[in-house]
């Protein structure tokens, strides 16, 4: 198992690009399984959660093909099976994308109930209640979702829940709906950027659909979906993460690509920390030449702060003096990244679905572990302004939505490295690096089996 050491107390400056978008192209290339022909999808990130979905497609009978970087070929026309197996569907939530497609291309599907990160109680009743309205014959056995109909028909829906709308619930259903006789309205429909790339792919392949980017969709049932190009959106929360980064590190970096139009909220949270945010033709522009001050952040669904950066928030938080708070409206539960970052020194309190820090003391570096995905990049972030040397460890986490962070993180001038976790002598590491009284520039090297170093093992 892999873990990351780096050495904070460094700005990060320079150029980065971000990948495609995660949360667009799990949903997209589920979608293929509806369409019987071949489709080229560019932009397509090189994630552990992308190779997941390629082979569940695989299972499934679809030919998944790379062709060239970041981009990728999928032929559904001979997949034959409609049961989506829980060793796979156990791996990442977004599974549950395929239960859509499945039931519009065979009338019938058998879904395991899916895993993922642990950030609360994620239920797919709305996915379920959806498909029902329908059409759909849904009973849930043994731990899967067993889907059947004659043929979907066009109905009026509402994908509203407790928390706000569901994102992969109204994939779900818009892509059973792409092929349903007649018409179907989807209200409360969520209206993130990735919904709306998934239904920009679906229009590419022949779908009529209206209303995209609202919280009324109305699509038209087609006789069938044709080949298609598409080229996935940009990743707004790679793009979010780099720039929280970049201003908890008090560096300056430019995101040529960053989709702005869709980081509108996220950028006025940073502004209103002080952050420096120009936005022009060469990108996404982030400076932080002055003091920080506190802020309180609400993370809410489209067009709010995105539940998947309020955990990069509040790392950067715990840099800035005065009191802040971040609270969760998404999922109230999503805070166990709260605890690791005690560990570097921050001061945080829990209060149900808000957590209060009081920031500005200097975090320090230390041994801290993931819990999900983004509470990774919240690690990785503390790390970076740290004084001292972090280890993050099951960065497992990380890797499922960052293609290669620490790579684009060292292109900024980052010292971070990505070593086993395993090696003999590594957990003491950290504890050998904290004797040194300070850490030369350089990147980071373990100490000998002997317990000695040598002077040119930080070169």
């Amino acid at each position: 198992m892999d873990m990351l050491v780096v050495q904070g107390g460094r700005p990060l400056s320079g150029t980065v690009y971000v990948d495609g978008a995660k949360n667009a192209a799990l949903p997209i290339m589920a979608a293929c399984l509806a369409i019987e022909g071949s489709v080229s999808l560019g932009r397509v990130p090189d994630l552990v959660d992308v190779r997941t979905m390629t082979l569940l497609l695989s299972s499934l009978g679809v030919d998944v093909q790379a062709s060239g970087e970041n981009s990728v070929v999928i032929d559904a026309s001979s997949a034959g099976s409609w049961v989506a197996e829980y060793d796979l569907v156990r791996r990442m939530r977004a599974s549950i994308c395929v239960l859509g497609p499945l039931l519009a291309r065979f009338g019938k599907a058998r879904v395991s109930l899916p895993g993922g990160c642990n950030i609360g109680h994620r239920p797919v009743d709305l996915h379920l209640k959806g498909l029902a309205a329908l059409g759909a014959d849904i009973q849930i056995v043994n731990g899967y979702i067993i889907a059947e109909c004659n043929r979907l028909q066009g109905a009026e829906l509402s994908l509203a829940g407790p928390f706000g709308s569901t994102v992969t619930g109204t994939c779900n259903v818009l892509m059973a709906a792409c092929v349903a006789k007649g018409r179907t309205v989807i209200r409360s429909a969520a209206m993130e950027p990735e919904v709306v790339d998934l239904g920009q792919f679906l229009i590419a392949a022949g779908a009529e659909i209206r209303g995209l980017g609202t919280s009324v969709i109305e699509v038209d049932g087609v006789d069938g979906l044709h080949a298609a190009e598409y080229q996935i959106v940009p990743d707004r929360i790679e793009a979010a993460t780099l720039a929280i980064a970049a201003a908890a590190t008090r560096g300056s970096v430019l995101i040529p690509n960053a989709p702005v139009d869709d980081l509108h909220q996220v950028l006025e949270m940073l502004k209103a920390a002080g952050v420096d945010v120009d936005v022009s033709c060469a990108g996404l522009a982030i400076q932080t030449s002055k003091v920080l001050t506190s802020v309180d952040v609400v993370a809410q669904p489209y067009p709010g702060i995105p539940t998947d950066c309020q955990a990069q928030f509040m790392a950067l938080l715990t840099t800035v003096k005065g009191r802040s708070s971040v609270r969760d409206t998404v999922f109230p539960d999503r805070f166990m990244h709260a605890s690791e970052l005690l560990r570097m020194g921050a001061t945080i309190q829990r209060h149900s679905d808000m957590a209060e820090i009081e920031g500005g003391t200097k975090l320090t570096g230390a041994n801290v572990m993931a819990s999900d995905l983004r509470a990774s990049a919240a690690l990785v972030i503390a790390a970076l302004a740290a004084d001292g040397i972090s280890c993050v460890r099951r960065i497992y986490h990380l890797d499922r939505g960052y293609a290669k962070l620490e790579r684009k993180l060292s292109t900024l001038g980052a010292i971070i490295d990505r070593v086993s976790d395993n090696e003999p002598g590594r957990p003491h590491y950290l504890q050998h690096i904290n004797q040194q009284n300070e850490m030369p520039t350089g990147r980071a090297s373990p100490p000998r089996s002997d317990g000695s170093s040598s002077a040119n093992d930080h070169r």
